[in-house]
Protein backbone atom coordinates (compact mmCIF):
# COMPACT_ATOMS: atom_id res chain seq x y z
CA UNK A 1 0.00 0.00 0.00
CA UNK A 2 1.79 3.26 -1.38
CA UNK A 3 1.51 6.70 0.85
CA UNK A 4 0.69 9.27 -0.95
CA UNK A 5 -0.44 12.89 -0.01
CA UNK A 6 -3.56 13.53 -1.99
CA UNK A 7 -4.36 16.81 -3.74
CA UNK A 8 -7.55 18.06 -6.38
CA UNK A 9 -5.99 16.80 -9.53
CA UNK A 10 -8.02 17.13 -12.52
CA UNK A 11 -6.78 14.01 -14.67
CA UNK A 12 -6.64 13.25 -18.06
CA UNK A 13 -6.22 10.37 -20.10
CA UNK A 14 -3.09 10.03 -22.87
CA UNK A 15 -2.05 7.12 -25.27
CA UNK A 16 1.25 6.23 -26.59
CA UNK A 17 0.93 4.09 -30.33
CA UNK A 18 3.82 1.84 -30.09
CA UNK A 19 3.39 1.20 -33.87
CA UNK A 20 5.47 4.36 -34.54
CA UNK A 21 8.93 4.52 -33.85
CA UNK A 22 8.71 6.78 -30.98
CA UNK A 23 5.56 7.22 -30.55
CA UNK A 24 3.44 10.15 -29.06
CA UNK A 25 1.01 10.92 -26.45
CA UNK A 26 -2.15 12.62 -27.18
CA UNK A 27 -4.16 14.00 -25.06
CA UNK A 28 -8.11 12.49 -24.96
CA UNK A 29 -11.16 12.73 -23.25
CA UNK A 30 -10.47 13.93 -19.66
CA UNK A 31 -10.80 11.36 -16.56
CA UNK A 32 -14.13 12.62 -15.20
CA UNK A 33 -12.98 12.49 -11.54
CA UNK A 34 -9.48 13.10 -9.98
CA UNK A 35 -8.64 10.19 -7.67
CA UNK A 36 -5.49 8.09 -7.12
CA UNK A 37 -4.85 4.19 -6.86
CA UNK A 38 -6.97 3.11 -9.27
CA UNK A 39 -7.29 -0.38 -11.15
CA UNK A 40 -7.30 -0.33 -14.06
CA UNK A 41 -8.74 -3.56 -16.55
CA UNK A 42 -9.40 -4.38 -20.41
CA UNK A 43 -12.53 -6.49 -21.88
CA UNK A 44 -13.76 -6.55 -24.90
CA UNK A 45 -11.99 -3.92 -26.96
CA UNK A 46 -12.92 -1.45 -23.72
CA UNK A 47 -10.61 -0.09 -20.45
CA UNK A 48 -12.22 -0.12 -17.40
CA UNK A 49 -11.16 1.61 -14.57
CA UNK A 50 -12.47 1.31 -10.45
CA UNK A 51 -11.90 2.36 -7.15
CA UNK A 52 -9.66 4.29 -6.18
CA UNK A 53 -8.96 6.83 -3.51
CA UNK A 54 -10.39 10.24 -3.62
CA UNK A 55 -8.84 13.44 -1.83
CA UNK A 56 -8.61 13.05 1.76
CA UNK A 57 -8.06 9.04 1.60
CA UNK A 58 -11.96 8.72 0.77
CA UNK A 59 -12.22 5.47 -1.07
CA UNK A 60 -14.85 5.51 -4.05
CA UNK A 61 -16.90 3.06 -5.70
CA UNK A 62 -16.72 4.73 -9.15
CA UNK A 63 -16.24 2.82 -12.71
CA UNK A 64 -16.13 4.06 -15.62
CA UNK A 65 -15.61 2.69 -19.54
CA UNK A 66 -13.38 3.93 -21.96
CA UNK A 67 -13.92 3.26 -25.70
CA UNK A 68 -10.92 3.98 -27.64
CA UNK A 69 -12.78 4.38 -30.89
CA UNK A 70 -14.98 6.97 -29.89
CA UNK A 71 -12.54 8.92 -27.64
CA UNK A 72 -15.33 7.95 -25.16
CA UNK A 73 -16.18 7.64 -21.69
CA UNK A 74 -19.38 6.62 -19.87
CA UNK A 75 -19.88 6.47 -16.28
CA UNK A 76 -21.04 2.88 -15.32
CA UNK A 77 -22.84 1.86 -12.10
CA UNK A 78 -20.38 2.14 -9.11
CA UNK A 79 -19.34 -0.86 -7.45
CA UNK A 80 -21.82 -1.69 -4.53
CA UNK A 81 -19.02 -0.96 -1.80
CA UNK A 82 -16.79 2.05 -2.22
CA UNK A 83 -13.27 0.39 -1.85
CA UNK A 84 -9.39 0.49 -2.31
CA UNK A 85 -6.62 -1.75 -2.72
CA UNK A 86 -9.16 -3.97 -4.29
CA UNK A 87 -7.76 -7.06 -6.90
CA UNK A 88 -8.82 -7.31 -10.27
CA UNK A 89 -8.84 -10.83 -13.10
CA UNK A 90 -10.49 -11.00 -15.91
CA UNK A 91 -12.08 -14.39 -17.12
CA UNK A 92 -14.62 -14.59 -20.23
CA UNK A 93 -15.58 -11.34 -20.62
CA UNK A 94 -16.38 -10.67 -16.95
CA UNK A 95 -14.39 -8.75 -14.47
CA UNK A 96 -13.71 -10.14 -10.61
CA UNK A 97 -13.21 -7.80 -7.96
CA UNK A 98 -11.85 -9.50 -4.80
CA UNK A 99 -11.21 -8.28 -0.92
CA UNK A 100 -9.99 -4.70 -0.19
CA UNK A 101 -10.33 -2.20 2.34
CA UNK A 102 -13.01 0.59 3.24
CA UNK A 103 -13.17 2.65 6.18
CA UNK A 104 -14.09 2.45 9.69
CA UNK A 105 -17.23 3.24 10.88
CA UNK A 106 -15.87 5.61 13.53
CA UNK A 107 -12.57 6.40 15.01
CA UNK A 108 -9.76 7.60 13.19
CA UNK A 109 -9.01 7.39 9.64
CA UNK A 110 -7.51 3.59 8.63
CA UNK A 111 -8.18 0.67 6.47
CA UNK A 112 -10.38 -2.05 7.64
CA UNK A 113 -9.79 -5.04 5.45
CA UNK A 114 -13.09 -7.37 3.47
CA UNK A 115 -14.05 -10.05 2.40
CA UNK A 116 -16.68 -8.79 -0.33
CA UNK A 117 -16.38 -10.57 -4.42
CA UNK A 118 -17.67 -9.06 -6.76
CA UNK A 119 -18.43 -9.97 -10.39
CA UNK A 120 -18.80 -6.83 -12.77
CA UNK A 121 -20.44 -7.85 -16.59
CA UNK A 122 -19.55 -4.86 -18.80
CA UNK A 123 -22.03 -6.08 -21.20
CA UNK A 124 -25.46 -4.97 -18.84
CA UNK A 125 -23.49 -2.66 -16.88
CA UNK A 126 -24.68 -5.44 -13.66
CA UNK A 127 -22.79 -6.09 -10.44
CA UNK A 128 -23.32 -9.35 -8.52
CA UNK A 129 -22.28 -10.30 -5.42
CA UNK A 130 -20.42 -13.66 -5.06
CA UNK A 131 -19.78 -15.91 -2.08
CA UNK A 132 -17.29 -13.77 0.48
CA UNK A 133 -13.77 -14.30 -0.03
CA UNK A 134 -12.60 -16.46 3.71
CA UNK A 135 -10.07 -14.43 4.32
CA UNK A 136 -10.82 -10.57 4.56
CA UNK A 137 -7.67 -8.82 3.15
CA UNK A 138 -6.65 -5.61 0.98
CA UNK A 139 -3.52 -5.72 -1.43
CA UNK A 140 -3.88 -9.50 -2.05
CA UNK A 141 -2.82 -10.84 -6.12
CA UNK A 142 -5.44 -12.31 -8.07
CA UNK A 143 -5.47 -14.23 -11.45
CA UNK A 144 -7.09 -16.59 -13.35
CA UNK A 145 -5.82 -20.06 -14.41
CA UNK A 146 -7.68 -22.10 -17.20
CA UNK A 147 -11.09 -21.52 -15.48
CA UNK A 148 -10.40 -21.12 -11.54
CA UNK A 149 -9.39 -18.08 -9.80
CA UNK A 150 -6.83 -18.05 -7.06
CA UNK A 151 -6.52 -14.90 -4.25
CA UNK A 152 -2.94 -15.09 -2.94
CA UNK A 153 -1.31 -12.92 -0.18
CA UNK A 154 -2.09 -9.86 1.12
CA UNK A 155 -2.79 -7.49 4.01
CA UNK A 156 -4.91 -7.76 7.07
CA UNK A 157 -5.13 -6.80 10.77
CA UNK A 158 -2.89 -7.69 13.52
CA UNK A 159 -4.00 -10.09 16.29
CA UNK A 160 -6.61 -7.27 18.69
CA UNK A 161 -7.08 -4.75 16.05
CA UNK A 162 -10.14 -4.51 13.85
CA UNK A 163 -8.24 -2.16 10.95
CA UNK A 164 -5.05 -1.22 9.34
CA UNK A 165 -3.35 2.09 9.18
CA UNK A 166 -1.15 2.65 6.37
CA UNK A 167 1.91 3.95 8.58
CA UNK A 168 1.94 1.46 11.04
CA UNK A 169 2.62 -2.10 11.85
CA UNK A 170 0.19 -4.58 10.09
CA UNK A 171 0.47 -8.06 9.18
CA UNK A 172 0.91 -10.16 6.13
CA UNK A 173 -1.67 -13.15 4.85
CA UNK A 174 -0.41 -16.57 3.08
CA UNK A 175 -3.64 -17.89 2.64
CA UNK A 176 -4.10 -19.08 -1.02
CA UNK A 177 -7.80 -19.38 -1.77
CA UNK A 178 -9.51 -20.63 -5.29
CA UNK A 179 -12.83 -19.67 -6.31
CA UNK A 180 -14.26 -21.76 -8.95
CA UNK A 181 -17.17 -18.88 -11.00
CA UNK A 182 -19.34 -22.23 -12.05
CA UNK A 183 -20.23 -23.00 -9.02
CA UNK A 184 -19.93 -19.73 -6.97
CA UNK A 185 -17.18 -21.61 -4.60
CA UNK A 186 -14.54 -21.35 -2.41
CA UNK A 187 -11.86 -23.83 -1.02
CA UNK A 188 -8.90 -23.41 0.76
CA UNK A 189 -5.37 -24.18 -1.35
CA UNK A 190 -2.03 -24.45 0.08
CA UNK A 191 -0.79 -21.26 1.61
CA UNK A 192 2.04 -19.48 -0.28
CA UNK A 193 5.17 -20.41 2.24
CA UNK A 194 6.03 -16.93 2.35
CA UNK A 195 3.37 -14.75 3.30
CA UNK A 196 3.74 -11.19 1.81
CA UNK A 197 1.73 -8.50 0.39
CA UNK A 198 2.27 -6.17 -2.54
CA UNK A 199 3.71 -8.85 -4.55
CA UNK A 200 3.82 -9.78 -7.87
CA UNK A 201 2.82 -12.41 -9.72
CA UNK A 202 2.46 -13.72 -13.22
CA UNK A 203 1.41 -17.14 -14.91
CA UNK A 204 3.19 -19.00 -17.29
CA UNK A 205 2.26 -22.40 -18.86
CA UNK A 206 -0.48 -22.93 -16.10
CA UNK A 207 1.31 -22.01 -12.93
CA UNK A 208 1.43 -18.89 -11.04
CA UNK A 209 4.88 -17.30 -10.02
CA UNK A 210 5.01 -14.95 -7.07
CA UNK A 211 7.63 -12.89 -6.74
CA UNK A 212 8.79 -9.55 -4.21
CA UNK A 213 5.92 -7.88 -1.96
CA UNK A 214 7.01 -6.89 1.55
CA UNK A 215 6.76 -9.35 4.33
CA UNK A 216 7.63 -8.98 8.34
CA UNK A 217 11.34 -8.83 9.12
CA UNK A 218 12.90 -12.21 10.86
CA UNK A 219 11.18 -12.18 14.55
CA UNK A 220 8.83 -9.83 13.90
CA UNK A 221 5.01 -10.49 13.60
CA UNK A 222 4.37 -7.12 11.41
CA UNK A 223 5.41 -5.45 8.63
CA UNK A 224 5.76 -1.43 9.56
CA UNK A 225 5.61 0.26 6.28
CA UNK A 226 8.29 3.43 7.96
CA UNK A 227 10.64 1.42 9.35
CA UNK A 228 12.67 -1.23 7.95
CA UNK A 229 11.08 -4.19 7.08
CA UNK A 230 11.79 -7.54 4.56
CA UNK A 231 11.55 -6.79 0.89
CA UNK A 232 10.55 -10.78 0.06
CA UNK A 233 13.38 -12.07 -1.99
CA UNK A 234 11.91 -15.10 -2.45
CA UNK A 235 9.92 -16.65 -5.40
CA UNK A 236 7.70 -19.05 -5.47
CA UNK A 237 5.88 -21.22 -7.79
CA UNK A 238 2.44 -23.10 -7.45
CA UNK A 239 0.94 -25.60 -9.47
CA UNK A 240 -3.10 -25.36 -9.01
CA UNK A 241 -3.46 -28.90 -10.23
CA UNK A 242 -0.78 -30.37 -7.54
CA UNK A 243 -1.72 -27.62 -5.06
CA UNK A 244 1.43 -27.76 -4.52
CA UNK A 245 4.11 -24.60 -3.86
CA UNK A 246 7.75 -24.76 -4.46
CA UNK A 247 10.64 -22.64 -4.12
CA UNK A 248 12.29 -21.52 -7.26
CA UNK A 249 15.46 -19.31 -7.34
CA UNK A 250 15.23 -16.16 -5.87
CA UNK A 251 15.18 -12.72 -7.19
CA UNK A 252 18.73 -11.44 -6.99
CA UNK A 253 17.71 -8.20 -5.75
CA UNK A 254 14.59 -8.32 -3.55
CA UNK A 255 12.40 -5.15 -3.88
CA UNK A 256 9.14 -3.63 -3.51
CA UNK A 257 7.04 -1.14 -5.80
CA UNK A 258 8.17 -3.25 -8.79
CA UNK A 259 6.57 -3.44 -12.02
CA UNK A 260 6.69 -6.96 -13.92
CA UNK A 261 5.78 -8.01 -17.44
CA UNK A 262 5.65 -11.59 -19.34
CA UNK A 263 7.32 -11.81 -22.77
CA UNK A 264 7.94 -15.10 -24.55
CA UNK A 265 6.96 -17.07 -21.57
CA UNK A 266 9.83 -15.17 -19.11
CA UNK A 267 9.29 -12.86 -16.67
CA UNK A 268 10.95 -9.60 -16.37
CA UNK A 269 10.78 -7.36 -12.99
CA UNK A 270 11.82 -3.74 -13.88
CA UNK A 271 13.23 -1.10 -11.33
CA UNK A 272 10.98 -0.70 -7.60
CA UNK A 273 12.27 0.24 -4.10
CA UNK A 274 14.75 -1.37 -1.73
CA UNK A 275 14.53 -0.64 2.20
CA UNK A 276 11.44 1.21 2.82
CA UNK A 277 7.98 1.05 1.91
CA UNK A 278 7.65 5.02 1.21
CA UNK A 279 10.29 7.05 -1.07
CA UNK A 280 10.68 8.98 1.78
CA UNK A 281 11.42 6.49 4.69
CA UNK A 282 14.88 5.21 3.77
CA UNK A 283 14.32 3.45 0.61
CA UNK A 284 16.21 4.14 -2.55
CA UNK A 285 14.88 3.16 -6.05
CA UNK A 286 16.50 1.06 -8.86
CA UNK A 287 16.98 0.73 -12.30
CA UNK A 288 17.60 -2.64 -11.63
CA UNK A 289 15.89 -5.05 -14.70
CA UNK A 290 16.02 -9.22 -13.74
CA UNK A 291 14.89 -11.54 -16.12
CA UNK A 292 13.55 -14.99 -14.95
CA UNK A 293 13.11 -18.39 -16.93
CA UNK A 294 10.31 -20.56 -15.49
CA UNK A 295 11.56 -23.47 -17.72
CA UNK A 296 14.99 -23.54 -16.31
CA UNK A 297 14.50 -21.94 -12.83
CA UNK A 298 17.46 -19.62 -13.58
CA UNK A 299 17.46 -15.86 -13.53
CA UNK A 300 19.79 -14.47 -16.57
CA UNK A 301 22.46 -12.22 -16.09
CA UNK A 302 21.92 -8.76 -15.11
CA UNK A 303 20.13 -7.09 -18.29
CA UNK A 304 19.89 -3.05 -19.65
CA UNK A 305 19.16 -1.62 -16.83
CA UNK A 306 15.86 1.17 -16.87
CA UNK A 307 17.17 5.11 -17.77
CA UNK A 308 15.18 6.49 -14.97
CA UNK A 309 15.40 4.43 -11.51
CA UNK A 310 12.08 4.63 -10.09
CA UNK A 311 9.09 2.88 -8.21
CA UNK A 312 5.20 2.47 -8.21
CA UNK A 313 4.83 3.27 -11.98
CA UNK A 314 2.50 1.42 -14.46
CA UNK A 315 3.64 -0.56 -17.31
CA UNK A 316 1.85 -2.39 -19.90
CA UNK A 317 2.89 -5.24 -22.84
CA UNK A 318 2.52 -4.93 -26.44
CA UNK A 319 4.37 -6.56 -29.36
CA UNK A 320 6.59 -7.81 -27.35
CA UNK A 321 7.95 -4.65 -25.73
CA UNK A 322 7.03 -3.42 -22.18
CA UNK A 323 6.37 -0.06 -21.79
CA UNK A 324 6.64 1.57 -18.16
CA UNK A 325 5.53 5.15 -17.48
CA UNK A 326 5.16 7.55 -14.50
CA UNK A 327 6.13 7.01 -11.17
CA UNK A 328 7.89 8.09 -7.81
CA UNK A 329 11.56 9.12 -8.15
CA UNK A 330 14.04 10.78 -5.07
CA UNK A 331 16.77 12.71 -4.95
CA UNK A 332 18.72 14.34 -2.10
CA UNK A 333 16.36 17.20 -1.58
CA UNK A 334 13.34 15.97 -3.22
CA UNK A 335 10.55 13.54 -4.12
CA UNK A 336 8.70 13.69 -7.28
CA UNK A 337 6.14 12.12 -9.94
CA UNK A 338 8.14 10.87 -13.26
CA UNK A 339 6.95 11.75 -16.78
CA UNK A 340 9.39 9.25 -18.46
CA UNK A 341 8.20 6.62 -20.78
CA UNK A 342 10.39 4.25 -21.51
CA UNK A 343 10.09 0.93 -23.45
CA UNK A 344 12.10 -2.03 -23.11
CA UNK A 345 12.81 -4.86 -25.55
CA UNK A 346 13.44 -8.52 -23.80
CA UNK A 347 14.92 -9.67 -27.38
CA UNK A 348 17.61 -6.87 -28.03
CA UNK A 349 17.87 -5.60 -24.15
CA UNK A 350 17.39 -2.37 -24.98
CA UNK A 351 15.63 0.51 -23.65
CA UNK A 352 14.09 3.09 -26.09
CA UNK A 353 13.41 6.56 -24.28
CA UNK A 354 10.30 7.69 -25.53
CA UNK A 355 8.10 10.82 -25.49
CA UNK A 356 7.41 12.04 -21.78
CA UNK A 357 3.69 11.60 -20.75
CA UNK A 358 2.68 15.57 -20.25
CA UNK A 359 2.05 15.28 -16.71
CA UNK A 360 4.18 13.47 -14.09
CA UNK A 361 1.95 10.95 -12.08
CA UNK A 362 2.11 8.20 -9.86
CA UNK A 363 -0.46 5.39 -8.79
CA UNK A 364 -2.15 5.61 -11.75
CA UNK A 365 -3.82 3.08 -13.96
CA UNK A 366 -2.65 1.88 -16.89
CA UNK A 367 -4.27 -1.22 -19.43
CA UNK A 368 -3.49 -2.30 -22.59
CA UNK A 369 -6.56 -1.43 -25.17
CA UNK A 370 -5.92 -2.63 -29.12
CA UNK A 371 -2.08 -1.56 -29.66
CA UNK A 372 -2.20 1.39 -27.26
CA UNK A 373 -1.39 1.86 -23.96
CA UNK A 374 -3.83 4.00 -21.76
CA UNK A 375 -2.47 5.88 -18.72
CA UNK A 376 -5.40 7.44 -16.46
CA UNK A 377 -5.22 9.52 -13.15
CA UNK A 378 -3.00 9.12 -10.64
CA UNK A 379 -1.31 12.13 -8.45
CA UNK A 380 1.37 14.57 -9.27
CA UNK A 381 2.58 14.98 -5.72
CA UNK A 382 5.14 12.15 -4.29
CA UNK A 383 4.29 10.34 -0.62
CA UNK A 384 6.53 12.34 1.67
CA UNK A 385 6.81 16.60 2.39
CA UNK A 386 8.53 17.59 -1.16
CA UNK A 387 6.84 18.05 -4.16
CA UNK A 388 8.67 17.80 -7.61
CA UNK A 389 7.55 17.39 -11.05
CA UNK A 390 9.68 15.48 -13.07
CA UNK A 391 10.55 17.39 -16.41
CA UNK A 392 13.79 16.62 -17.67
CA UNK A 393 14.93 14.08 -21.01
CA UNK A 394 16.04 10.86 -19.91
Amino acid sequence: MSYVRPVVFLACLFLVGPVLAQGKWTKLAAFPEPAEELLGASAGGKMYVFCGLAPGWKPIGMVYEYDPAGDKWTKKKPMPLASHHVSFTEYKGKIYAFGGFVLPQSGPAAWVPIDNAWEYDPATDNWKALAPLPTKRGSPVAVTVGDKMYVIGGATTLPGSSAVHPARPHYSVGAVEEYDPAANTWRARAPIPTPRNHATAGVVNGKIYVIGGRATLPGSSAVHPARPHYSVGAVEEYDPAANTWRARAPIPTPRNHATAGVVNGKIYVIGGRVGGAFVSSGSSNVGIVEEYDPATDAWGSPRARMPSARSAMSSGTWGGKIYVTGGEGQDYVSMFAFRALEAYDPGANTWTVLPNMPVGRHGLAGAVVGNHLHMVSGDVQSAGTGVHVHTDSH
